[in-house]
């Protein structure tokens, strides 16, 4: 349903689409879709930068993050989500502070 909604719109639009009582906010990096449901009050350009440190947080994770690496390595993507949100608010933004903790958990186990 998502896709269908996404697939008129060209890069001169915009990253917003308000979808029942959701706002999907998505941004696009290389072949890579990252899309977050936020309530259709919240501030666009605040999840927009939200996506972005998520991506610079796998980019830095994976040593540039592709498709590949979200798929085969889908616990780690969730142990990085769970360090930098917790219960759809942002926990963290410290890119060093939420790679150290994802790294210290690694080696726990």
């Amino acid at each position: 349903m998502c896709i269908a909604l996404l697939h008129p719109v060209t890069k001169k639009y915009t990253n917003f689409i308000e979808y029942n009582n959701y706002k999907l906010i998505y941004r696009r990096y290389a072949g890579l879709f990252f899309t977050i449901a936020v309530d259709i009050n919240d501030n666009e350009l605040s999840y927009l930068e939200t996506i972005h440190l998520f991506v610079e947080l796998l980019d830095s994770f994976f040593s540039n993050v592709c498709e590949l690496d979200i798929v085969f390595n889908f616990n780690k993507v969730y142990s990085i989500l769970d360090e930098f949100m917790l219960a759809g608010e942002i926990q963290e933004t410290s890119k060093r502070e939420i790679l150290d903790r994802v790294k210290f958990m690694e080696k726990i186990d």
